[in-house]
């Protein structure tokens, strides 16, 4: 199993669904350069456990992220050149590579404050379950950095649409977790007490699923991004026939045929 030692990790045997923990509460998960190195190589060893189907992210405490600890990172940071920062953005944007490409599915249980890195976190997970409580913003210009960090001028138009995305990343303000779902940033909202069992439900739904399949589909959404129509056409058309062939496929109709729930690999 793996073991991380800047947050915690758990596997649930029964149901594949590994849990990472944001573990640093009295600094509502206040990022540190340890936490991102850690979270980058645990979401690329994640991706091909064979034990893991589904990663939940979430946070202890009152928050989910906060971002970068302004004591443990942006104060060092002035100590640092050019070549310094770059080597340090460039770790931070391959944590959100990581995430992207982890071949399982990844969900963010968002409760509390959501802002920061900790908001670009939450939107390169695959899904977002929002706690009533779970404000987000993206603060990068209240610091007088661009809001397009981490990917985030990539990813957030393409889930909330350009205009928003434009208020979001410009004004830095705090939006509510009823709006972010409004706006489709949270796929779901509901009460604070019922966050994570809100999210094992539907991460068990996915780990039930055919793991292949929604590996394939995610892979989809990313390629299919800097595709034009007629590509992305071809390229469904390939992809379906392959998985069409594939034991998932044959054993979805025997299972229909047969009246019972399908078994997938």
């Amino acid at each position: 199993m793996f073991k991380p030692r800047s947050f915690l990790y758990a596997l649930d045997a029964e149901t594949a669904v590994g849990t990472i923990t944001l573990n640093r509460p009295e600094r509502l998960n206040a990022l540190t350069f340890e936490v991102y190195d850690e979270l980058r190589r645990a979401f690329d060893a994640l991706s091909t456990s064979p034990e893991v189907r589904v990663v939940v992210i979430t946070g202890s405490g009152r928050g989910f992220c906060s971002g970068g600890d302004v004591e443990d990172i942006i104060g060092a940071l002035f100590e640092r050149d050019f070549r310094g920062l770059l080597d340090f953005t460039r770790m931070t944007c391959d944590l959100v590579r990581a995430i992207r490409t982890c071949r399982k599915p990844v969900l963010a249980a968002l409760n509390g404050t959501v802002a920061g890195a900790g908001a670009v976190i939450a939107t390169a997970c695959d899904l977002r379950i929002g706690a009533e409580s779970a404000k987000i913003a993206y603060l990068f210009t209240k610091v007088g950095l661009s809001g397009a960090d981490m990917g985030a001028a990539w990813m957030l138009p393409r889930i909330v649409g350009l205009a928003k995305a434009s208020e979001l990343l410009m004004t830095g303000a705090f939006i509510s977790a009823d709006e972010a779902h409004r706006i489709g940033l949270y796929n779901r909202v509901v009460p604070d007490g019922e966050l994570l069992a809100a999210a094992a439900e539907v991460a068990g739904q996915l780990a039930q699923g055919p793991s292949f399949a929604i590996e394939i589909t995610k892979d989809a959404l990313n390629r299919e991004a800097a595709m034009d129509l007629f590509g992305a056409l071809e390229s469904e058309a390939q992809i379906q026939a392959a998985l069409m062939m594939h034991p998932d496929f044959r054993e979805s109709f025997d299972a229909f045929v047969q009246k019972r729930p399908p078994r997938f690999l």
